[in-house]
């Protein structure tokens, strides 16, 4: 049995717990089944199991993945993570948790889901799953190649190799119960849109955005059929948010105003219209597969537009610098990210693209 299902996510105000319940949410719909949401925690029926996640993509999810790159797009230092554990700075593109820390806790997984290319990685950390997700990685390989981050051809061959020591771990039965019941989940294509396409001028020279986003959706067609065949079988794929309402995206192409730029709001609807049509195909030919397409980009303009309903108050910067357009090494000690997260949370993202814990 083949299963697509497309998940608007909605917040409800004014909720300080988002992450959280956006993950149970995807969770209660890739289970297709009765959840309890208590608090931070899910109670999954008797007969349902999930043994680890899975994370592809980029920066939203990437919890120190670049730290082990040469990469300049990595934040393994103050004021990153200073509402993380011990205000340690990660790697993870936030004051503290990203929304992966929040699914596998509320799961009751772990704490949190580690960096696979950390080398303090444990082989008991293996079976319940890691991230191996990399800021500023995209759909299209050009975005990972001017970043220097992972692509998502590199993160398949890790999870390649990840299998392989699982198997060496647990076996190859126990490894296979752990793929088809992990939920894999995958965030990725801002940095397409953002950077690659209207930033710089390599792709718009060849493609128009209608051509653009075919591209992109017919990767991400090829790494959840890639994904699939190597034993996933639960599939968690988010829209693009309203990227022309990001921090940077304001600055660069709001005009004098600063406001969201529409002609990139209007590339991220085109994409998801396309993304969400092409899981709806995949599932003739992915027996047994669950898929699902998370909508993030409307509930998400609803809390930029209307912000004190979800109790924030500053949605167009961000709260590092100026906030008008610092992202890693350009976020200093001396400008405290989401400075009021643990009281009132009133900024909505950490830098110029990335959300607050918060969020």
């Amino acid at each position: 049995m083949q299963s697509v299902i497309s998940l608007t996510f909605r917040l409800h105000p004014p909720s300080r717990s988002t992450s959280t319940i956006f993950f149970s949410s995807l969770w209660l719909t890739l289970s297709l089944c009765t959840t309890a949401i208590n608090g931070a925690s899910v109670k999954l029926p008797p007969n349902v199991t999930v043994p680890a996640v899975l994370a592809f993509g980029d920066s939203i999810i990437d919890p120190g993945n670049n730290n082990h790159l040469k990469s300049v797009v990595k934040c393994n230092f103050p004021p990153y993570g200073k509402d993380f554990s011990h205000g340690v700075a990660t790697g993870r593109f936030s004051n503290g948790k990203i929304p992966t820390d929040f699914f596998v806790e509320a799961l009751g997984i772990k704490t949190y889901l580690p960096a696979y290319l950390d080398p303090k990685l444990q082989p008991e950390d293996l079976p319940t799953g890691v991230s191996f997700a990399s800021g500023a990685s995209g759909f299209d390989p050009l975005t990972s190649k001017i970043a220097s981050a992972l692509s998502l051809s590199d993160q398949l061959q890790m999870l390649k190799e990840y299998i392989t020591k699982l198997k060496g771990i647990v076996g190859e039965k126990r490894t296979d119960f752990i793929l088809s019941n992990a939920v894999f989940v995958i965030v990725t294509g801002t940095d397409d849109i953002a950077n690659t396409y209207f930033s710089t001028p390599t792709r718009r020279t060849k493609y128009d955005i209608d051509s653009y986003t075919d591209l992109m959706v017919n990767s991400a067609s090829s790494f959840i059929e890639e994904l699939y065949g190597l034993g996933a079988r639960r599939i968690g794929v988010f829209s693009l948010p309203p990227i022309g309402c990001v921090p940077s995206q304001r600055s660069l192409a709001g005009g004098v105003r600063r406001s969201c730029a529409e002609d990139h709001n209007q590339a991220a609807v085109l994409f998801n219209s396309k993304l969400s049509s092409v899981l709806e195909s995949l599932k003739t030919q992915l027996p047994n597969s669950k898929l699902v397409y998370v909508d993030i980009y409307n509930p998400l303009l609803d809390l930029i537009l209307h912000p004190d309903q979800y109790g924030f108050e500053v949605v167009d910067r961000g709260c590092c610098g100026t906030g008008l357009i610092e992202v890693s090494i350009l976020c200093i000690k001396l400008e405290p990210v989401c400075p009021n997260d643990t009281n009132a949370g009133e900024y909505f993202s950490s830098n110029r693209a990335n959300p607050c814990t918060a969020t």
